[in-house]
């Protein structure tokens, strides 16, 4: 078999390449590498798993994994609504200002903006963010049920808290100043 072989001038033999990987071998070497490089780049490698061999040959049990749940889906971002409110609240600011070192009456607060995102009570009327709204409407729900509205005594409950509250004048408590 080595007659078979071609050596070089220099004494080396001839090398080639092998069709898989591309290393050189010589022919006869090439013969027994190609099947089994082959058999090796055909495989797919399965990731090693540090926490079963360390398992292994013990008795505690493998966690399983809870699988992941579905991811939310992303809400629209209402980044520029939020930024309009914020210059608008900016410039009523400015104009209250100016009014108060003029000495004019204040201008109207600016309208209040609804968040969409946000959910409305049935019970009460205030709005809350999802998570927030769960708790609340089930909470106001059994408020409700609990409380019975007499028209009548609400608004005794009212002019009894309107003459309280003229009662007491900012004259009546002590100047800080």
């Amino acid at each position: 078999m080595i007659g078979a072989e071609s050596f070089w001038s220099d004494g080396h033999q001839e090398l080639f390449p092998c069709e898989v990987c591309g290393r050189c071998f010589a022919a006869d070497v090439l013969a027994r590498h190609g099947p089994i490089c082959r058999k090796v780049f055909n495989k797919k490698r399965t990731p090693f798993n540090s926490l079963k061999q360390r398992l292994q040959g013990t008795d505690i049990p493998t966690v399983k994994k809870a699988p992941q749940s579905k991811s939310q889906p992303v809400k629209k971002s209402n980044w520029r609504q939020q930024h309009e409110d914020f210059i608008n609240a900016i410039q009523s600011a400015k104009q209250c200002m100016l009014a108060i070192k003029k000495g004019q009456p204040l201008p109207p607060p600016p309208a209040p903006t609804i968040n969409p995102d946000y959910i409305q009570c049935p019970y009460c009327m205030r709005r809350f963010n999802e998570t927030a709204a769960k708790r609340h409407i089930n909470f106001c729900k059994d408020q409700s049920s609990r409380r019975v509205f007499d028209p009548a005594q609400t608004a005794a409950r009212l002019a009894a808290r309107a003459q309280s509250n003229s009662s007491h004048t900012f004259e009546s408590f002590p100047s800080v100043l």
